[in-house]
């Protein structure tokens, strides 16, 4: 304990100069998805607003290190972006993401004031499709297996927390030595075709009834619910599309503040935003 308390006072500059490197930061934007309920790859349609806050370690001058957490929506509607209309199905589903990465700053934001940069990482996510019914109340959908999950040519229940692969990019600009702003679109590559509830083909209405229930049969095809009312397709016509996985995608703007001192290790040299130059 004694050399513990002679030695702290030499391990607090080093302390103090990381806490230098590390940055809280906040983000505010939209989230939204590609999948069978919306085709676009990029698109503000039925985009629900998202949040969240993050950390940011700088590696060198032009390398961090994230770590970040987000909230936001997904949703889509076979009635307004969907080429299948008379399906006729819809969802909503709550989005949380827990990510780590790596950021790369093009151009060193001390010298420059501004720079195009690029990030990559890996990503746990969860989901949870829900539907509203006739009645209008709020029905989740992986536990009915509308496409005959849980008993129908192998077909499992989908795994409601699942991994992605976050890439993308984005512009920063640095307002002073310990505030940064960013705008960026930042695509997430995902392994499940499930975040909209829909992926492949029907199952027989007869046979779903029987292992499902009637449930599932109402909320698998609701082309039923338009007018002229719609019969129930035949067995192995096309519900989605199995080849393409769902993707989804936050973007918007963030700001970042420098914990620890307002000043950085440096040479005396000042950048062009006033910041004293790093020396890495």
């Amino acid at each position: 304990m004694k050399k513990l308390f002679f030695c702290l006072p030499l391990l607090l500059p080093a302390l103090f100069i990381k806490a230098q490197r590390m940055y809280f930061t906040t983000f505010a934007g939209i989230s939204n998805y590609q999948g069978d309920l919306q085709a676009k790859k990029f698109t503000f349609q039925q985009a629900h607003f998202a949040g969240g806050i993050g950390l940011a370690y700088q590696i060198t001058g032009q390398l961090y290190g994230t770590a970040s957490f987000k909230i936001g929506k997904l949703s889509g509607d076979d009635k307004k972006a969907s080429k299948n209309s008379t399906r006729n199905l819809k969802f909503s589903s709550p989005l949380t993401e827990v990510q780590l990465g790596l950021e790369y700053d093009l151009l060193n934001l001390n010298e420059q004031g501004l720079t195009p940069y690029l990030f990559v990482g890996a990503a746990v996510f969860h989901f949870n499709p829900s539907t509203i019914d006739t009645a209008g109340n709020k029905i989740y959908l992986q536990p009915l297996g509308t496409e005959g999950q849980g008993f129908f040519n192998g077909r499992k229940k989908y795994n409601l927390t699942q991994f992605s692969v976050p890439f993308g990019g984005g512009i920063k600009l640095a307002l002073n030595q310990n505030v940064r702003v960013s705008f960026e679109i930042g695509f997430r590559k995902t392994f499940t075709d499930y975040i909209d509830d829909v992926s492949t083909n029907y199952v027989d209405q007869a046979l779903l009834l029987a292992n499902n229930g009637q449930r599932a049969v109402e909320l698998a095809f609701r082309g039923d619910e338009l007018k002229p009312r719609l019969s129930y397709p035949a067995a192995g016509a096309r519900r989605g599309n199995p080849s393409s996985k769902d993707w989804y995608y936050f973007s918007g703007l963030a700001i970042s503040f420098r914990l620890g001192a307002n000043q950085t290790r440096g040479n005396g040299g000042k950048s062009r935003t006033g910041c004293p130059v790093n020396v890495y």
